[in-house]
């Protein structure tokens, strides 16, 4: 986390003054990144996709001024209790506490909120309720910005395989922006046999909506075989990362610029 040039944009950093500043100055809109705190194969750190959503919205703030909230560290991750370091919330949980941060944000000016979630389609869920409850309630707007439906464009020009886990699009992003946290030679590459009907990717053309997480225990059962990763993390790679991670920044940015011309 830090600030472009002497400009505050983690909200945490600022005073009271400077948020009011802050709020004025980016028309009511504010960035909540958030993300999970679980495990991530033998090569990321848990904390994976709660840094991929901090650094899509601090590249976006720095582009736009606009102001970003704490990240939301803990997601929604029943499916990898089988492996050390999970921390899971209940999803009723999770929608009580986002709604409280919004209407905390809501009570102080700010009225246009973007939900960067690094936690793909388990946290997809629990976000679109507590964002419907806080238009409903609060009247105030709100949107999803999830980089794999933001991305679509532009991983299959990059080579990437279908959305798995800690698989060669996490490990391409996190080695271009978090180089120092990834343990490439500890990766390892697993392919599970493809379902004809059910997918998690947003570019199949088979259901992507019907999902419910693994059972522990099916996960439990892979992990000497997988050590936590579906995909095929050994052929990421940093430039891929940067390509990627740039497209979605542009795309957060437009939705940034978007709600600003909204009324």
């Amino acid at each position: 986390m830090g600030q472009e040039e002497g400009r505050k944009i983690w909200l945490q950093e600022m005073t009271w003054k400077e948020v009011k500043k802050a709020c004025f100055e980016s028309g009511g809109i504010i960035l909540l990144p958030v993300g999970s705190t679980e495990q991530h194969g033998l090569h990321l750190p848990v904390g994976t996709d709660t840094y991929v959503a901090i650094a899509l919205a601090e590249d976006a703030a720095k582009r736009t001024g606009v102001p970003i909230a704490p990240p939301l560290w803990f997601g929604w991750s029943p499916h990898h209790m089988a492996y050390p370091g999970t921390v899971s919330v209940r999803p009723s949980v999770l929608v009580e506490f986002l709604y409280d941060i919004v209407a905390s944000l809501a009570k102080h000016g700010f009225s246009k909120f973007i939900i960067v979630n690094g936690h793909r389609i388990a946290n997809l869920p629990w976000l679109q309720l507590a964002a419907e409850r806080a238009q409903r309630e609060l009247g105030v707007r709100v949107v999803i910005f999830d980089p794999a439906y933001m991305s679509k464009e532009v991983v299959d020009d990059l080579g990437f395989g279908p959305v798995g886990h800690a698989d060669e699009i996490e490990t391409s992003h996190m080695l271009y922006k978090y180089p120092g946290l990834v343990r490439l030679e500890e990766a390892r590459d697993y392919v599970p046999h493809a379902s004809p009907l059910y997918h998690v990717d947003p570019r199949e053309l088979g259901d992507t909506l019907c999902y419910v997480p693994s059972r522990e225990e099916d996960l439990a059962k892979l992990a000497e075989v997988s050590g936590g990763t579906i995909g095929r993390p050994s052929t990421s790679d940093a430039e891929k990362g940067r390509v990627y991670h740039e497209h979605l920044v542009i795309r957060l940015v437009q939705v940034i610029e978007d709600l600003k011309l909204a009324r």
